[in-house]
């Protein structure tokens, strides 16, 4: 088996590791539950990849994201559902239909403030048609406003999306101010759980603050998600700034105190703070 730019090869490369007897113990072993934390991982390699920069590894993060799809094709494939090509050719439809605009046989081009709307409206449609073409026992005894909130979203993104959805109807605060007041009830809440200690509360209700900062992230027009990444990255490089500190110190973090790594990590945002400020005062 040698590699190649075709896919077909990928194909065969992860038939030969689903076959019975000769192919990978391990990946004998998966099924849709089992692969989908790794879809979800590296749909995530593939954010940091952009993130950063970097296009050298975003074509190999594109690479572990693109056989995630192969993986499930082939398992799939295994129970006679459908097969890798079957995938293909639903999203080429789905494409095709979606920008009528692009490839219908007629003229008219739309402009780009109306194509969301024709995208929208069509994806309505191809909703209502898979629904339709659901078994009656499938279908759900009760429509919610929030049912098409998918569940395999991240959990921030998903909290956005089901408070915009709420928020359609009316049922969503008019100020940030009134869900900064919620977030504080919910960290009251929190102190209280801890007087009992009680660890199931406290999951529970740290799960009601952090859906309310998400929804104060929505009221203040900012992307839960993109934000805390912003923060996950200053959180290393102060981190890493301490790491400095104290080597040049020729001490270690396991031999710095809590105090001294607590110093140490306000002068790295003292000096973020200051270069933030020189190059606002550029001209």
């Amino acid at each position: 088996m040698t590699p190649s730019r075709d896919i077909s090869r990928l194909i065969e490369i992860m038939a030969a590791l689903r076959t019975p007897v000769t192919g990978c113990p391990w990946d004998l072993e998966q099924n849709f539950a089992t692969i989908a934390p790794y879809t979800i991982e590296e749909a995530y390699e593939v954010v940091d990849a952009i993130t950063r920069g970097d296009l050298d590894d975003l074509r190999e993060e594109l690479g572990d994201l693109l056989l995630q799809v192969v993986f499930h094709a082939q398992m799939a494939s295994e129970q006679n559902a459908f097969a890798f090509g079957d995938v293909v050719e639903a999203i080429t439809r789905k494409m095709i239909r979606r920008h009528p605009h692009v490839f219908a046989d007629k003229d008219g081009n739309l402009a780009s403030s109306h194509v969301k709307e024709v995208w929208d409206r069509i994806k309505a449609e191809e909703k209502a048609e898979r629904a339709a073409r659901r078994p009656p026992e499938e279908t759900p005894a009760h429509k919610s406003l929030l049912s098409g909130v998918k569940a395999g979203q991240p959990a921030l993104t998903r909290a956005m999306e089901l408070q915009r959805k709420a928020s359609t109807v009316g049922f969503d605060w008019n100020d940030p101010r009134a869900v900064l007041a919620k977030i504080r009830e919910e960290a009251d809440e929190i102190e209280a759980a801890l007087d009992r200690g009680d660890k199931q509360e406290l999951a529970e209700e740290t799960g009601d603050l952090m859906f309310a900062l998400v929804n104060l992230a929505r009221h203040v027009d900012a992307d839960p998600e993109a934000a805390l990444r912003a923060t996950n990255a200053k959180f290393e490089r102060r981190f890493a700034y301490i790491e400095r500190a104290l080597e040049a110190q020729g001490h270690t973090l396991e031999q710095a105190s809590l105090a001294e790594m607590d110093a140490l990590w306000n002068e790295a945002k003292g000096e973020e703070t200051a270069s933030e400020g020189r190059k606002e005062a550029r001209p």
